[in-house]
């Protein structure tokens, strides 16, 4: 009798957290008209910005910069009418190796002393469907600006878990390490990734 309690509570349980996740994924549809226009900020708790930089020709050495911010002017009824700002602070940089996030925001690499930020300012929003669109703008990198296109694709948008509107999507871009000065050694492309969410103010 107590294992069949047991079993029926359990049972029970799964079913309501169940219903309970069900319920939340249908509040956030990935449709970007489920978004209520309005201002939005970054939810910095639950936004990764990811360097992948060449490590020679065997792989990709993955950076994350934990210090961003930024706004958001949301109006999904016209995409042209869209503006982002976004500025991450670039001493913030991560890296499993030991000792070398040091090493990075020194002059060699980034060069945080006297760049301490890295900037995105949108120029246009161009909406490809219900779930996609790409934004163009100016990535302003150790005082290099250079004109970038994210493509970006709408994860989820609506009510939050506690209420508000939210946005939450991947974006990804390339930039030519040349143009940033950085060491011989480092060649190629390197790939911007975001995952992130937007709450509205």
């Amino acid at each position: 009798m107590i294992h069949l309690r047991r079993s029926f509570v359990a049972a029970t349980v799964g079913i309501a957290l169940g219903l309970a996740g069900a319920a939340y994924a249908q509040t956030a549809p990935a449709n970007a008209s489920a978004a209520a226009a309005g201002a939005y900020t970054i939810d910095a708790s639950h936004t990764a910005v990811i360097a992948r930089v060449p490590h020679g020709n065997f792989s990709y050495e993955i950076f994350r910069f934990g210090g961003v911010a930024g706004q958001l002017t949301w109006n999904p009824a016209n995409a042209s009418a869209n503006q982002l700002d976004v500025t991450i602070q670039t001493a913030s940089i991560q890296t499993p190796v030991e000792g070398f996030a040091a090493e990075l925001q020194g002059a060699r690499f980034l060069n945080t002393a006297q760049f301490p930020q890295a900037t995105f300012t949108s120029t246009a929003f161009r909406q490809i469907d219900a779930t996609h669109a790409e934004v163009d703008g100016t990535l302003t990198l150790k005082g290099v600006a250079n004109a970038v296109t994210f493509h970006v694709e709408l994860i989820g948008a609506g009510p939050g878990q506690r209420g508000g509107a939210v946005i939450g999507y991947h974006a990804t871009t390339r930039i030519n390490n040349a143009d940033y000065s950085f060491p011989g050694f480092i060649r190629g492309e390197s790939e911007i990734v975001v995952d992130g969410e937007f709450n509205r103010q």
